[in-house]
């Protein structure tokens, strides 16, 4: 089940992911941006950075890296990092983003496999396989430096691009107090998501131990 929930969310991520691109592309352009700025404004979302981080996890367990870029990715502690991350893009999404437009055709179809299908995957995977008992409080630190060099880069790129990814980082639209209300409440979420997926990781690995015929 494991394995397959693996090749699964590898193979929907990858196709999600270029889907993405291949319609993001030609709407950002036409919308005035240059292909360098389509480009960036792309990989401007934490929905498709963390999505990328779980491919990159499926292709570092596949191969069972040891270094390089995959291995970076090969540890329990980027499992585990990736796992709440992707949850907080789909509670995010779910209970924010979603209400606040209607999309349509393929990207309803991208919505879906990159705010659902692949976190529910992934999720799934790290509890069948990924969680091993390996997690520890002190990588929380570690956990929280992507969600909050992410903060910092989107509201730095904010008033050079003059947008921003989601819409309650807009600062000229929420006001200051606003966005940093809603950032501190994020990082709490993300923090709350970190301690449960410690307690899981390692609760996992418990019953797995005391469920193992003597």
């Amino acid at each position: 089940m494991a394995r397959f929930l693996q090749f699964a969310g590898l193979a929907i991520g990858l196709v999600g992911l270029m889907l993405q691109f291949a319609i993001t592309m030609p709407a950002s352009i036409a919308a005035g941006r240059t292909v360098l700025g389509s480009a960036v404004f792309y990989f401007s979302f934490f929905t498709i950075l963390t999505n990328i981080g779980a491919v990159l996890v499926y292709l570092a367990a596949l191969r069972d890296a040891k270094s390089g870029l995959l291995g970076l990715f090969a540890g329990a502690r980027a499992r585990g990092g990736v796992a709440v991350a992707i949850a907080l893009v789909m509670i995010v999404y779910v209970t924010i983003l979603a209400p606040l437009w209607q999309p349509e055709g393929l990207f309803l179809l991208c919505d879906v496999l990159l705010h659902y299908v692949t976190p529910i995957l992934y999720l799934a995977w790290w509890l069948a396989a990924g969680a091993d008992g390996s997690t520890r409080w002190s990588d929380i630190p570690y956990w929280v430096v992507y969600p909050v060099l992410y903060l910092i880069y989107a509201l730095a790129r904010a008033p050079i691009a003059g947008e921003v990814p989601y819409p309650f980082l807009d600062i000229a639209t929420k006001g200051a107090t606003s966005v940093a209300l809603t950032s501190l409440m994020m990082t709490l979420l993300f923090l709350v998501l970190c301690v449960i997926a410690v307690v899981a990781d390692h609760g996992i690995s418990s019953f797995r131990k005391a469920a193992r015929p003597n």
